[in-house]
């Protein structure tokens, strides 16, 4: 098992709380797990202490309603294979541009539904002590090795905790992090307004209306533009959009085994007839436009 002293940066820890008690958290005396100690009202009542061991990944369950659920293995292993061949890198920068810009240099992000850690690892190696939680365990176990991986080749501290959640019940404190992302992921803005600080940010990306459109034009017979996110925090939420981006560039896919990632990575996946799914099969190039839309909110 590994020793969650070396995965996990500390400060992160001190931000976490116990999903079933609400009580802090910390490591640990062997390294293995993160525990609290709830007393209770009753001085004379005995102490409750919630164990959480941790992954072998280097990760921690902290959602014990949400037994499973997620990605699956084997959609894990396709988007990180597809996007660790650089296609997405350029929305990687713009995103950590946007994270340096509204956050300040000590602060700290969440990454809200992080999946494999794509980019809440590129926030980690920008320097900002990054967390992320997501429902899938294969995905935060992706990440954390991911994580860790970096920190061996360099030397450097970690920057990171990944953590098994709910983006609807995330396990840390109120007024926790400076900046919250949510990133192509369901986005619960009431709980990313509790763990916000006062002041802090939040980074909602989606697609953008010409996101993926040739992939579109590869399976569709009539294409479509992409709607505006339905689900974009309010006033009544207690954030209010201070700043709207766009960033859009073309890829060349020519592996198939790429082309095949990429299109399970997409809702379109599921929507898509027999007809569709072999048109995919059979095609040796794509050319297509990738569009992501950044808003950015503010708490009050």
């Amino acid at each position: 098992m590994p020793d969650l002293l070396q995965e996990l940066h500390a400060h992160l820890v001190h931000q976490l709380s116990c999903p079933v008690c609400g009580a802090s958290l910390c490591v640990s005396e062997d390294g293995k797990s993160l525990t609290c100690l709830n007393k209770a009202s009753d001085s004379s009542a005995r102490r409750r202490t919630h164990l959480f061991d941790g992954g072998a990944g280097g990760y921690v369950p902290l959602s014990p309603r949400h037994s499973g659920g997620g990605d699956s293995k084997e959609a894990v292993r396709a988007r990180s294979s597809f996007l660790h061949h650089g296609y997405y890198d350029p929305a990687a920068r713009a995103l950590t541009e946007i994270v340096t810009e509204f956050t300040p240099i000590s602060g700290s992000v969440l990454d809200a539904g992080c999946g494999e850690g794509y980019y809440s690892n590129r926030i980690a190696q920008a320097g900002y002590p990054t967390m992320g939680v997501d429902l899938s365990k294969f995905a935060v176990d992706a990440a954390a090795k991911a994580a860790r991986a970096y920190r061996l080749s360099t030397g450097q501290a970690s920057m990171t905790l990944y953590a098994v959640g709910s983006v609807f019940e995330l396990p840390v404190k109120d007024n926790a992090f400076d900046t919250v992302t949510n990133i192509f992921a369901p986005c619960a803005p009431a709980e990313y307004a509790r763990v916000l600080k006062p002041g802090g940010h939040l980074i909602v990306v989606g697609a953008g209306e010409r996101h993926l459109f040739g992939l579109k034009q590869l399976v569709y017979d009539d294409p479509y533009l992409n709607d505006p996110r339905r689900d974009l925090p309010t006033e009544s939420d207690g954030l209010t959009l201070v700043a709207a981006r766009n960033t859009s560039f073309s890829i060349v896919v020519e592996d198939p085994s790429h082309l095949a990632a990429l299109f399970s990575m997409t809702p379109y996946y599921w929507r898509t007839s027999q007809n569709g799914h072999d048109r995919i099969r059979s095609a040796e190039r794509l050319e297509t436009e990738v569009s992501f839309d950044f808003h950015i909110y503010r708490k009050a």
